[in-house]
């Protein structure tokens, strides 16, 4: 793969869709370092009517990924690279910058962005105004690269390449170079990845695989939940998990790959409108959940891979709010990976305390 775009800073269509006054927030001569943090909506010289938007949705401030990203985004003078926690904005973050590049007046298509599931991608189906790559993570894994080749053989040379995501690991950094050489970087390092406002916790359910689901539905019936997220490995224990809690009267919602596409928006629907207080989930689904009042994150099943972590914690405490997540581990193979995750991110997981208030 040698797709390398020529720089997009000589797009004269480009360069001529800014304003004039966002062309002298961008200091396109290079005298100003547009990574650096802006501290307010305000001071990013962004349309008045995508402001308002911004206000009108309920954002006040920008976080710490939109103080640092909307500027070089927005001002259309390169590729971007650009990695934050889960839950803090990212896809406002992109949606923000490529709103503001966006014609209102051109009746074509003038963004594509690229989720690596259905959900995920009717969250972040907003009109842009370049190429976004969206958990590129997964996007650039070996299951969709060619893909993403293909889609890019397609656009103009000109187009400008922007990658968002939780993790990006080594490998996907080394294709993105290939990409993108000359891209800025907005990169959160490793040891800042555990997010802020959520606790982990683990269970050590006796060494049983097994006794996994009496430890489950004990905690169900102690804890105050007002939503939260069950994740396993596997399709079909999604359906047995599902299947033994509603068994026992506690109500969940079952969400998976197979289900139709209206199966699917009818869960998510009755999920987020508050009538479903629990859904269960595979890591197929753990990118596409974004629902504020989610409190309560809980792995049935460890991740396969330790990137997943951050991605399933991230679903409580969106956005600053504060959350939880309950790792149950069946045995030791289970006690491996946890500590795995622990050294990963530089974190410590405590054990549940028998005060199930720490959780309120």
């Amino acid at each position: 793969m040698n797709y390398n775009p020529t720089n997009p800073s000589k797009n004269s269509a480009v360069d001529g869709a800014l304003s004039e006054e966002l062309q002298a927030g961008c200091k396109v001569d290079g005298g100003d370092d547009l990574t650096s943090p802006v501290a307010s909506f305000d001071e990013m010289n962004l349309n008045e009517d995508l402001l308002r938007g911004i206000y009108g949705h309920g954002f006040e401030s920008p976080s710490l990924i939109q103080q640092r990203a909307i500027r070089p985004l927005a001002c259309g003078t390169g590729d971007l690279i650009a990695q934050a926690q889960s839950g803090t904005g990212k896809t406002a973050t992109f949606s923000i910058g490529l709103l503001q590049l966006v014609d209102p007046t051109k009746r074509a298509c003038q963004a594509i962005i690229l989720s690596p599931t259905r959900e995920l991608a009717k969250q972040s189906a907003s009109v842009a105004a370049s190429l976004v790559l969206d958990e590129a993570d997964e996007m650039l894994s070996l299951g969709f690269r060619d893909n993403i080749y293909d889609v890019l053989q397609k656009l103009p040379r000109s187009v400008r390449l922007c990658l968002f995501s939780a993790t990006l690991p080594p490998e996907t950094l080394e294709l993105a170079q290939e990409w993108m050489p000359d891209a800025q970087r907005v990169i959160v390092k490793k040891e800042e990845l555990t997010l802020e406002g959520i606790k982990s916790y683990f269970v050590f359910c006796g060494g049983d695989e097994r006794a996994k689901l009496p430890t489950l539905l004990d905690l169900y019936a102690q804890l105050n939940i007002t939503q939260a997220v069950i994740f396993v490995n596997h399709r079909r224990k999604v359906e047995w998990l599902s299947d033994a809690l509603n068994s026992h009267d506690f109500t969940c919602s079952p969400i998976h790959s197979e289900l139709t596409q209206e199966e699917r928006d009818g869960v998510m629907q009755r999920f987020k409108s508050g009538q479903a207080r629990v859904l269960i989930a595979t890591d197929v689904l753990a990118r596409g959940i974004d629902v504020q009042q989610v409190n309560l994150v809980v792995n049935f099943d460890l991740p396969r891979d330790r990137e997943s972590y951050i991605h399933r914690v991230g679903r409580s405490g969106r956005f600053g709010r504060k959350g939880s997540a309950i790792n149950l581990l069946g045995g030791d193979a289970d006690v491996r990976t946890l500590r795995e995750i622990e050294q990963h991110y530089a974190t410590t997981i405590d054990e549940l305390p028998i005060d199930l208030s720490v959780l309120a």
